[in-house]
């Protein structure tokens, strides 16, 4: 096996987390040391070929931003991921309920934590293609780091086409919603997640259809100032938005 693989026998379940757009999620120990969350990727949910391939290049990227990828258990079904466990779970959660709570101070960290962790991606050549609250986790210190990157490429075409139920639309620039052209401006766009963290995890135009979002984006319509971001930040996301 390869140095990436490991062995199911060194994992303890400890308790459900929750379920996540693969599948389960799980809280465990590896090794009976290291605390970790173990994804089980439910059946048909992706391409296994790809995202064996995905996985060996999520593996070497490594930056305090980004969620660790240890490694996956690839001899039974189904696959399992065996990542970085973070104590406070999913920045959107985390947000819906402690946001108002939260200084401004801890607001714009959490923004450069989710900056940081997206620049090294783009240094290393890696595309996200779905950045987003739901896919960003909270360390029990409440540092922010970027989950789930690359996932979306070998995920089914409901999640990968834009005509797919499960397209995150809310979250992507016009180029991504007519041609599917991905690229590291499609992820700077997807800085939408500044909005979430500003808006304390409200839904981006939370009150129009996929469709009308599509049609909004096309005509130049823009996210809204969130009432607790300065108009010098909101100036930062909205540049994010700016059709080239």
């Amino acid at each position: 096996a390869e140095k990436w693989e490991i062995n199911p026998s060194e994992l303890t379940v400890m308790k459900e987390l929750g379920s996540g757009q693969f599948g389960l999620v799980r809280l465990g120990k590896w090794r009976a040391q290291h605390k970790v969350a173990i994804k089980a990727i439910r059946e048909g949910a992706m391409y296994e070929e790809d995202f064996i391939e995905e996985a060996k290049v999520m593996r070497k990227l490594c930056h305090p931003k980004l969620v660790q990828l240890y490694g996956v258990c690839l001899q039974q079904r189904p696959l399992l991921i065996v990542a970085e466990f973070m104590e406070n779970g999913c920045l959107l959660n985390f947000l819906r309920q402690k946001g108002g709570a939260l200084r401004e101070a801890w607001l714009l960290s959490m923004c450069q934590d989710v900056c940081e962790g997206m620049e090294y991606l783009e240094a290393h050549s890696f595309l996200h293609r779905d950045l987003a609250a739901r896919n960003c986790l909270v360390s029990e210190h409440n540092v922010v780091k970027v989950s789930d990157f690359g996932m979306t490429y070998v995920l089914d075409n409901q999640y990968t086409s834009s005509n797919g139920a499960k397209f995150p639309v809310k979250w992507s620039p016009p180029e991504v919603l007519h041609y599917s052209k991905y690229s590291s401006k499609s992820d700077v766009w997807s800085f939408v997640v500044m909005w979430e963290i500003y808006s304390e995890g409200r839904t981006p135009f939370e009150n129009r259809s996929n469709l009308e979002v599509v049609n909004d984006i096309t005509r130049g319509v823009r996210l809204y100032r969130p009432h607790r971001a300065s108009q010098s930040l909101y100036a930062i996301m909205y540049r994010c938005w700016h059709e080239v």
